[in-house]
């Protein structure tokens, strides 16, 4: 059989099939199988078991069906086709646009949210006054004050948690963002937002201090993450430097993830999240956890 027409029949097998059985031709045409190249049967027989052995190909089988619920574009509370601020409702007049209204209220910038995980800090330290930057970490956090500079972003604030490791990472940010205010915030602080789901066994907080941490989490999230109000008129760039289980949660929550799968990512010390709010309510995530503008000997995730 000519290779012309072993080609055209192999157009019929799917995908990887082809690739794997165009390699039995060329290695059964060498005598790789011991046999000699006239024994036609033998060789179409293997052809059938090699076909056999590869799955079976239909388009229904690989379209991805979804498993999820439908986008909540009033994940916030601000959807303004949804709000009604307990006003009463006015009578129309000849001369008013029932539309005009509505479209005032209706946020028009954008929101850009980057999450800073502090920089390594003295995981020996007792308390958190003592848990402060090692040197690395100083170093970290000057790297990450040099990006966020480079970006050359009009950043309107940098808040951070009220920890020793996120406040001194915030520091020294702050140095190469000259004007920017800086704020503390309690509600950033580390904790165990939600149970992760699979569970890990080094990690176990009590049922308490999910109770307690998951709702001032939760606080922080609802505070910091949403779309803008319809007063802000250009787009916005907020930094928030806090803790990996804060910014993980966040993100999970933001992309309407199932929350108990925070523990699922990893992040660098020093590394940016940039989440990005639309005046729909759509959600992107930018960049999670980015610290390829660190030198490999610099990064740690402690």
């Amino acid at each position: 059989m000519s290779y012309r027409r072993t080609f055209k029949l192999l157009c019929g097998v799917a995908g990887g099939s082809a690739a794997v059985v165009i390699a039995a031709v060329t290695a059964d045409s060498h005598g790789f199988f011991g046999e000699q190249r006239g024994d036609v049967a033998s060789r179409w027989s293997r052809f059938t078991v090699l076909q056999a052995a590869q799955p079976a190909w239909t388009p229904a089988n690989h379209t991805p069906t979804s498993t999820g619920q439908a986008w909540d574009f009033n994940w916030d509370k601000r959807d303004p086709s949804a709000l009604t601020n307990g006003k009463k409702e006015k009578k129309e007049t000849a001369t008013e646009d029932p539309t005009s209204e509505q479209d005032n209220g209706k946020p028009k910038a954008t929101r850009n949210i980057l999450l800073i995980r502090h920089s390594q800090y003295n995981l020996s330290g007792v308390g958190d006054k003592e848990r402060v930057l090692t040197s690395l970490g100083r170093e970290q956090a000057e790297l990450t004050g040099l990006r966020l500079a480079a970006l050359g972003l009009k950043y309107d604030v940098l808040i951070h948690s009220s920890m020793t490791r996120a406040t001194e990472t915030a520091h020294i940010i702050s140095k190469h963002l000259p004007g920017v205010e800086l704020m503390s915030c309690d509600l950033l602080r580390e904790g165990a937002p939600i149970e992760p789901v699979p569970p890990v066994t080094h990690w176990k907080p009590d049922a308490v201090q999910y109770h307690e941490d998951g709702a001032r989490i939760e606080a922080a999230f609802r505070r910091y993450i949403h779309r803008a109000d319809p007063k802000q008129k250009e787009d916005s760039y907020e930094i928030i430097v806090c803790h990996a289980n804060v910014i993980r949660y966040f993100v999970c929550r933001a992309l309407q993830f199932p929350p108990e799968g925070w523990l699922r990512m990893g992040l660098n010390n020093g590394s940016i999240t940039w989440l990005t709010i639309r005046p729909s309510g759509r959600v992107a995530l930018r960049t999670l956890g980015d610290s390829g503008f660190m030198p490999p000997d610099k990064l740690t995730r402690t």
